[in-house]
């Protein structure tokens, strides 16, 4: 019996190499952003021309994030994998060689991190909706915990820190690390099994309308999606102006900034970690609930406090939180999703949250220099209490089961 118990807790070796190639992934994007920060500050110090950077990597969700789902639903997802992966290599080795060679420029970044974003968009997109073949259904929520997990330990406590000590060395050396890192993704991912292509005759416009319509209408998974983005709005307009929070609202310097980021990053990993305990003790409905309380007490305990211990205190279950709604979220998604409509309806809910970002970080930049650095945590705090009012009803343990009940049944009359 114990045996078989422990057989049963694996997640296995498919999933081991699809996790490794999105640790690596998510790794070599962190050092990449940060060594693309450094390197556009070092050719201009105009805050417009530097934050455009950050514009090209937001705009491939908007501009690419529906028609990459497409893609993800079509054709062979491992391949996507590999040939996204590719481009990445393509794209950042010549970036690396630019730079090695005093031939950088910021319209070359402009466009080389657009590129990259809409291959990371694919790849991401790609690793997401395999997950559920090759794992089991009971095993989403741990094979989803693990990947929030590991992402917030690479990409923020360790990918940004090292960022910074290869720009320091040569400032060519972040984006060819991310380069060596990538063949070995592409290596990772061609050893995964093959999704059969769907093929399809409809038109592009016809099939994005579909994953969107697909959302729409399921209850459970719109509710999840609209809470996600009205709760970005407000993580956009705070995490934009976190470094100036930091300086002048809590009064400590970069190390302080660097503090907060790493206490985000804890209750990150924490979260990803402590999920499929959670869940399984309270089940998702109730922790989500729970979640949505921590998240209104956390605005208002940072809007009220100039002391950066105390908001180091509030960031880690904040984000604990974070973690945990994201891996329900996901894990619900492939669940419940048919498996030919997932790439799409994860890009229609990946393009809602990305738009929550942009507006939360527009709006938050605007109301911070009209009414200070509190209004960031009083627009999160509005936004958390429509969607909690909005959502409560619907968040809930039975009715989350009831979906998956009918989610199955749906799948076992196609088998």
């Amino acid at each position: 019996m114990e045996r078989r118990n422990a057989a049963e807790t694996r997640l296995g070796a498919q999933f081991g190499r699809l996790w490794s190639a999105a640790t690596l992934s998510g790794f070599g994007d962190g050092v990449t952003q940060i060594g693309a920060n450094l390197l556009a500050v070092s050719i201009t110090r105009e805050p417009i021309a530097v934050s455009g950077l950050m514009v090209v990597q937001i705009a491939p969700f908007i501009v690419f994030g529906l028609p990459s789902g497409v893609l993800v639903d079509r054709l062979d997802r491992r391949r996507l994998m590999i040939i996204a992966t590719v481009v990445r290599i393509a794209v950042l080795g010549t970036v690396s060689a630019a730079v090695a060679t005093d031939r950088a420029s910021l319209p070359l970044l402009y466009l080389a991190f657009f590129v990259v974003g809409c291959a990371g968009l694919v790849f991401d997109n790609a690793c997401t909706t395999a997950l559920p073949g090759l794992v089991a259904p009971a095993q989403l929520e741990r094979a989803n915990g693990r990947l929030q997990a590991t992402r917030s330990v690479t990409e923020q406590v360790l990918a940004r820190p090292l960022g910074v000590a290869l720009f320091g060395i040569a400032a060519w050396t972040p984006f060819l690390v991310d380069t060596v890192g990538l063949v070995a993704v592409a290596v990772l991912a061609g050893t995964l099994p093959a999704t059969p292509a769907r093929g399809g005759r409809q038109r592009l416009g016809a099939a994005v309308v579909d994953g969107a319509r697909w959302l729409w209408r399921d209850t459970l998974v719109r509710t999840l999606t609209l809470t996600v983005g009205l709760s970005n709005i407000g993580l956009g307009a705070i995490f934009s102006l976190l470094v100036l929070i930091a300086r002048e609202r809590l009064g400590v310097g970069d190390a302080g900034y660097a503090v907060l980021l790493i206490a985000a990053a804890v209750g990150g990993v924490c979260g990803g970690l402590a999920a499929p305990r959670i869940i399984a003790a309270l089940g998702p409905g109730t922790t989500l609930r729970i979640g949505l309380l921590i998240e209104m007490a956390s605005y208002v305990g940072m809007a009220s406090t100039h002391s950066a211990a105390v908001a180091v205190a509030i960031l880690i279950p904040f984000c604990v939180h974070l973690s945990v709604f994201t891996t329900i979220g996901s894990s619900l998604r492939q669940s419940l999703v048919p498996p030919g409509l997932l790439g799409r309806v994860h890009s229609a809910y990946r393009l809602v949250g990305a738009g929550g970002l942009f507006l939360g970080a527009l709006v938050g930049g605007l109301l911070a220099g009209r009414f200070g650095l509190a209004a960031p945590f009083w627009i999160g705090l509005a936004c958390a209490v429509v969607f909690t009012g909005a959502a409560w009803r619907r968040l809930d343990n039975r009715t989350i089961a009831a979906a998956r009940a009918v989610a199955e049944k749906r799948s076992a009359d196609r088998e």
